[in-house]
């Protein structure tokens, strides 16, 4: 589910964050990350992991900003074969994280427009959003001011490693689809599924009670980790 799917790319970034800042390991491919591109890159790929489901236009996203993402849905389900096909995939990662790459490094203006998507999606997914029984419209530009606001903090962070946040993201998702009953055509356009049926079925007693719980433990541990360094390590240990 999108909460799901949230917490895993916030965590997966976070889980990342060592190693794409390991001189020793990486050299001169090694990256200093400031706490605010930190906290930078866990809400992109937050939002990235809610990507592949942009084939869904019943799903959590599909009602995220009204009739933009109702129509962009249906689009995307229709020329991607429906849902769980061509945009849960490598390939798909690949590709958002190549176009994010270049929107952000060439046009940035692009990049915005595609970050406040990005964003709107992880708040939606995460369950940080309006609730307005019988004023749909209301909730949805509501949810669309938070999340102008959060790219409006975000808009003097230096993110360089977009590309990277969105490509994670995305296969996050892919990772965590892969574990319920249906799987992912991961190596589409190969259409062969892949799966390791560890959660029964999605929304179940396993996410809710097991997968969520964990996830949010992960980030909890993780953002000590990135936040404290080494003292953390020593505490933890």
């Amino acid at each position: 589910m999108g909460q799901s799917h949230a917490l895993s790319g916030a965590a997966a970034w976070l889980a990342s964050v060592p190693l794409l800042t390991h001189e020793p390991l990486l050299g001169s491919y090694a990256v200093s990350l400031t706490p605010a591109q930190i906290a930078g890159g866990a809400v992109v790929c937050a939002g990235a992991a809610m990507l592949p489901d942009i084939d869904h236009h019943k799903g959590t996203i599909s009602n995220t900003l009204g009739p933009i993402t109702r129509v962009l849905t249906k689009a995307v389900a229709k020329a991607s074969g429906g849902h769980r096909q061509a945009t849960h995939s490598i390939l798909f990662a690949v590709a958002m994280g190549i176009a994010s790459e270049l929107l952000a490094t060439h046009f940035v203006y692009g990049w915005w427009v595609l970050l406040f998507l990005i964003v709107a999606l992880g708040l939606r997914g995460a369950g940080i959003d309006f609730k307005v029984r019988g004023r749909e419209v209301y909730a949805e530009t509501l949810d669309a001011l938070l999340a102008a606001g959060v790219v409006f903090l975000l808009h003097g962070v230096d993110m360089r490693f977009v590309g990277y946040a969105v490509f994670l993201g995305c296969i996050a998702h892919v990772a965590g689809d892969c574990l319920t009953p249906r799987g992912c055509p991961v190596f589409w356009p190969v259409k062969k599924r892949i799966g390791v049926p560890l959660i029964p079925r999605t929304d179940g007693k396993v996410e809710r009670w097991v997968i969520a719980p964990l996830l949010t433990l992960a980030i909890v541990v993780l953002s000590l980790r990135s936040a404290l360094g080494d003292r953390a390590t020593d505490w933890l240990t």
